[in-house]
C-alpha cells in the first residue's frame, strides 16, 4: 500500500443541465478551476451512457464488460480526479436504478445528464498523486 496525506481544499458546487455531458464537465470544471486532485460526489438523473461493469475473466489485461443506459435513470456515486500527463482524469463509480433495475459501474466516454445532475467537487491539497498507463492492465491508475 502506498499513501499519502492532504487536506480539503476548495469546495465547488455545480449543477449539470439536462443533455449536459457528465464526464466532460467535471473536466471542464477541474481545468478551469486548475484542480490537480479530487473527489466529487453526485447526484441526480442520467439518460445516455455507457458503464463498465466488470471484466470478462479475471486476469490481465482485463477484458471490460458494458452495459448502455439508453433511457433516464437515476444515479448517485462517488469519483476522483487526478491528472495524467497535462489532461485531467476522471474516474467515476455510481448506481444507476430505473424501476425495479439498478445497474452499478463506471461511467466511462460520452454520457448525458437528465433533467438535472449536482455534483460536489471537493479538491485534495498537498498531494503528489498521479495517474500514469499501467502496461499489464492497459489501464490508467493512480501513482501515489
Amino acid at each position: 500500500m502506498k499513501y499519502q496525506v492532504g487536506r480539503a481544499g476548495r469546495i465547488i458546487v455545480a449543477r449539470f443541465e439536462d443533455r449536459d455531458d457528465i464526464i466532460e464537465n467535471i473536466i471542464t470544471v477541474a481545468r478551469k478551476e486548475d484542480i490537480k486532485s479530487a473527489v466529487f460526489h453526485l447526484i441526480g438523473g442520467v439518460k445516455q451512457g455507457r458503464i463498465v461493469v466488470g471484466p470478462e475473466k479475471e486476469e490481465m489485461p482485463p477484458k471490460p464488460v458494458w452495459k448502455d443506459i439508453k433511457e433516464s435513470h437515476e444515479v448517485m456515486g462517488s469519483g476522483t480526479i487526478f491528472w495524467m500527463e497535462n489532461e485531467p482524469k476522471v474516474h467515476f463509480h455510481g448506481a444507476f436504478g430505473k424501476k425495479e433495475m439498478v445497474k452499478v459501474g463506471c461511467l466511462r466516454g460520452v454520457s448525458e445528464t437528465f433533467l438535472v445532475l449536482e455534483v460536489i467537487i471537493i479538491e485534495i491539497q498537498g498531494v503528489d498523486v498521479k495517474r500514469e498507463l499501467d502496461p499489464v492492465s492497459g489501464l490508467t491508475l493512480l501513482k501515489v
